[in-house]
C-alpha cells in the first residue's frame, strides 16, 4: 500500500490553510498547516514533505527565505509560492530559486488541484521505483550478499566454483565487508551443508583458554577441568570449522592449529592419543598477513597452508553502485523488524550515503540505515535521517570514491584527530561502552581497543552516570 505525499501549508492566513486543506486531502495528500516559517521548519526537520505552499509575505523570516530554507535541507520537495501582492521581480526571483510556480491570492482551484496531482503523481512514481529497487535487492541477494557489481558477481561465482571441492579457503577483506557471509556460503554451496557450521573468534578467547576451546581437553588436565570437554574441531567433524580474525590468534598456538591442518587431528589438552577430525577451515581476517609474516606476528608455514584459495572481498567504497540495493535491502529489513512504514530514502539521503567512506564497510551502513529507521517518523529517510552521526567525519568522507589507501603522511595528522573526535564522540553517546562504541563503528573489539591505545584513550575515557567506564 502506498503511503499518502505530506503536504505542508504555510501562511499566517488560517482561511488560506483551511481552503487549500480541503483541495488536498481528496487528492490523496496528507496536510500539516503551519502559521510561520519556524513552525515549518521544525515540521521539515523530523518530517520529508512532498510539496509545500508557503505564503511570501509573513511575519519574521519571509517566503523567499524560507523557500531557500527547503531548497537546501529537502531538494527533492517541491515549492510553490503564493501571494496577494504579486510582482513579476519576486516571481523571477522564486523561479530562480528552484520554485515550482507562484501563485497569486485568491488562488485558482483549477490550476491548485492540477499542481497537486503532479506531485501526487511524481511521488506515486517514486514509491513504485523504490519498491522495485527493493525486488532487484532481492533478486540480487546471494547468501546474504547483495552485489551487482562486477567485482561482487565475480565473488559470487568464486563461491560457487570453489565450495564442491576446497578444504581450506582464506577469506580476506577489510572489517564489515561480509567475510562470516562468505563463509556461510561456502559452507551452503558444497557439499557438508547439512552438517555443522561452528564459529570461533580469534580474538575474543583468552589466549590461556584457546587451546582447550579448539582442541578440547581431558579431565584433571588442569586445575578446573572437572570434566571432559570436546573442542570446537570435534565439534565441527565433517562439518566446517569457521575461523574468524585468524591474524588475532597468538603465535604459541599457530603452530599448533598448523598441526591439525597437516595431520587432521587434535590432541586433547592432557590426553595422550590425537583424535582424527575431519574438517574444512575457513579463516578470515582483516589484515595483511603477508605484512604479519613479515614483522613476525604470524607463521608464514601457517599462511601457506590456509591460503591455498583466498577469496578477497572488495570495501563498499570501490563499488559504490551496490549501495543503493544494499540501501533498499536494509530499509526493507529494518522496517520489518521495527514495525515502521519505511519505504525508501530520499534523493539527498541517497547522495549522502552515495558519497560516504564507509570505513566500516557494509556494517557501517547497515548500523546507520537501522539508526535512521529507529528515529525516522516519515515513510522516507532524509538527510538528516542518515547524517545524524556524521558531524565530525564529514571531512574524512570527503575523500575522493575508490581512495582505498592510506592518506599521505601531510594527511595523517588531520585525519588522525578527525578519527580520535570520533572515538571520543561515540563513547560518550554510549556512556563509555567499549563494546557498544565498537559495535557503532563498525569495527572489532580488539580493534577498538588499539585504537584507544593509539589515541590516548585508553586511560581517559568518558564516564558514564555512574562515574566508572564501562568495560
Amino acid at each position: 500500500m502506498m503511503s499518502r505525499p505530506l503536504l505542508l501549508v504555510v501562511d499566517d492566513e488560517p482561511v488560506v490553510g483551511a481552503v487549500v486543506k480541503r483541495l488536498a486531502e481528496p487528492a490523496g495528500f496528507e496536510v500539516a498547516v503551519c502559521s510561520s516559517a519556524a513552525e515549518a521548519v521544525t515540521t521539515l526537520s523530523h518530517r520529508f514533505v512532498d510539496m509545500a505552499f508557503v505564503d511570501l509575505r509573513m511575519p519574521g523570516t519571509d517566503g523567499i527565505d524560507l523557500l531557500r530554507q527547503i531548497r537546501e535541507t529537502v531538494p527533492a520537495c517541491d515549492v510553490v509560492l503564493m501571494s496577494g501582492f504579486a510582482t513579476i521581480d519576486s516571481a523571477v526571483q522564486a523561479v530562480k530559486l528552484g520554485a515550482r510556480d507562484y501563485l497569486t491570492k485568491p488562488l485558482d482551484f483549477e490550476r491548485v488541484t492540477g499542481l497537486l496531482n503532479d506531485v501526487r503523481d511524481e511521488a506515486s512514481r517514486r514509491q513504485r521505483l523504490l519498491k522495485i529497487e527493493s525486488r532487484v535487492a532481492h533478486e540480487l541477494m546471494f547468501h546474504g550478499m547483495i552485489g551487482r557489481s562486477a567485482a561482487m558477481q565475480e565473488v559470487f561465482s568464486l563461491i560457487r566454483r570453489l565450495a564442491p571441492h576446497v578444504r581450506t579457503v582464506l577469506i580476506t577483506g577489510e572489517t564489515g565487508t561480509g567475510k562470516e557471509l562468505v563463509a556461510h556460503a561456502l559452507h551452503q554451496q558444497g557439499s557438508r551443508r547439512s552438517r555443522r557450521f561452528v564459529t570461533v573468534n580469534c580474538s575474543a578467547v583468552v589466549e590461556a583458554l584457546f587451546e582447550s576451546e579448539l582442541f578440547g581437553h581431558v579431565r584433571g588436565a588442569f586445575t578446573g577441568a572437572t570434566e571432559h570437554k570436546q573442542g570446537l574441531f570435534e565439534a565441527a567433524h565433517e562439518g566446517t570449522l569457521f575461523l574468524d580474525e585468524i591474524g588475532e590468534l597468538p603465535l604459541s598456538l599457530q603452530a599448533k592449529l598448523l598441526r591439525v591442518l597437516e595431520d587432521g587431528a587434535v590432541q586433547r589438552v592432557g590426553a595422550v592419543d590425537p583424535r582424527r577430525v575431519d574438517v574444512c577451515v575457513f579463516a578470515a581476517t582483516n589484515r595483511d598477513l603477508t605484512q604479519e609474516v613479515a614483522v613476525g606476528r604470524f607463521r608464514s608455514d601457517l599462511l601457506f597452508r590456509l591460503n591455498a584459495v583466498e577469496v578477497a572481498l572488495p570495501p563498499l567504497r570501490n563499488r559504490r553502485e551496490d549501495i543503493p540495493y544494499l540501501t533498499s535491502a536494509f530499509v526493507a529489513d529494518c522496517a520489518r523488524r521495527l514495525r515502521k512504514p519505511v519505504l525508501g530514502v530520499t534523493p539527498g539521503a541517497e547522495r549522502i550515503l552515495a558519497s560516504r567512506a564507509w570505513e566500516g564497510n557494509v556494517r557501517e551502513l547497515r548500523n546507520t540505515i537501522e539508526r535512521a529507521c529507529i528515529l525516522a517518523e516519515g515513510s522516507l529517510l532524509t538527510d538528516r535521517d542518515v547524517s545524524r552521526d556524521l558531524s565530525a567525519n564529514r571531512a574524512a568522507e570527503a575523500r575522493p570514491a575508490g581512495h582505498g589507501r592510506e592518506p599521505p603522511t601531510s594527511d595523517r595528522g588531520d585525519t588522525d584527530r578527525l578519527e580520535r573526535a570520533r572515538i571520543v564522540e561515540v563513547l560518550r553517546s554510549v556512556d563509555g561502552n567499549k563494546q557498544a562504541a565498537a559495535r557503532a563503528m563498525g569495527i572489532s573489539r580488539r580493534a577498538f581497543y588499539r585504537r584507544l591505545e593509539r589515541y590516548g584513550l585508553h586511560t581517559a575515557l568518558p564516564m558514564h552516570a555512574g562515574g566508572q567506564t564501562r568495560p
